[in-house]
């Protein structure tokens, strides 16, 4: 496995901005010299990749941190993106353009600089809490990219009292392009298909109620939604980490990584 902590300027965003990408390694036994290859770091195929967005008052190094995900992707043979999208929902609302950096810039630096695969069937978005709500956001509004949407302890709902620069008045409504609801209702009425949904929320999570909510509506929608919960599991790290794991067995994987099988590490 390889970890690397990349610090890069933005130009949407006009400063510098780390982010953490884990890559897993070619295959341990060819890479070791055993079972007759010769060791090497030659890859056979770009890697497929999950997008992994923190939470509110986090950045991009509390999933490495907090979690077994760099195990995980070693075993699941996937890349793993996580970026510092500070509090700003991974959208844009009077100042940062966090939906530009995500949706244009970041897949663009990742690709040319990472042996990362630019398929649509190998690209995932995940996050937990605000990174819900991202993942949520971006999934929904540009289906064509991502195979499949994580969401774990999602904000289904965007508070805008609590992003810098607020344009927006306590008690005025969300604008309809910052609306979950509104954004799938949207993709329905266009046609689109939905990216695959796993949702999931423990049931002392003070957003159990809206997070199951959501998922219904999805589901009435008519996308292909799995959820899960988890007894007596409240806002907390070992549900996540536990969660990432579950999502990432459950990712409908027909990359050539995945071919090869889950990983003993």
């Amino acid at each position: 496995m390889a970890k690397t902590v990349t610090n890069f300027y933005s130009y949407v965003l006009n400063r510098a901005v780390d982010i953490t990408v884990v890559l897993p390694s070619v295959t341990c036994p060819e890479s070791l010299g055993l079972a007759g290859y010769p060791p090497c770091h030659v890859l056979k195929e770009k890697f497929p990749v999950l997008y992994l967005l923190h939470g509110f008052g986090n950045n991009h190094a509390q999933w490495t941190g907090y979690t077994n995900v760099e195990m995980y992707a070693e075993e699941q043979r996937i890349a793993v993106v996580n970026i510092s999208a500070e509090n700003k929902s991974y959208v844009k609302i009077g100042g940062d353009d966090f939906f530009r950096f995500v949706s244009e810039e970041l897949p663009e630096f990742i690709l040319n600089y990472f042996p990362i695969s630019d398929k649509p069937e190998d690209t995932y978005i995940a996050g937990l809490s605000m990174g819900g709500y991202g993942a949520y956001m971006h999934g929904l509004s540009h289906p064509e990219r991502y195979h499949a949407i994580g969401a774990f302890s999602a904000g289904v709902t965007i508070n805008p009292n609590l992003l810098a620069d607020n344009p927006l008045k306590q008690g005025e409504p969300v604008p309809d392009e910052l609306n979950l609801e509104k954004i799938a209702e949207k993709l329905k009425a266009d046609g689109k298909d939905f990216p695959l949904i796993y949702a999931s929320c423990g049931t002392e999570d003070f957003l159990y109620k809206p997070d199951k909510a959501f998922a219904e509506k999805l589901e009435a929608l008519g996308a292909d939604v799995t959820w899960e919960e988890a007894e007596g599991f409240g806002h907390e790290w070992r549900f996540w980490d536990m969660q990432v794991e579950h999502f990432l067995d459950w990712l409908p994987r027909e990359d050539y990584y995945a071919k090869l099988g889950k990983r003993s590490v």
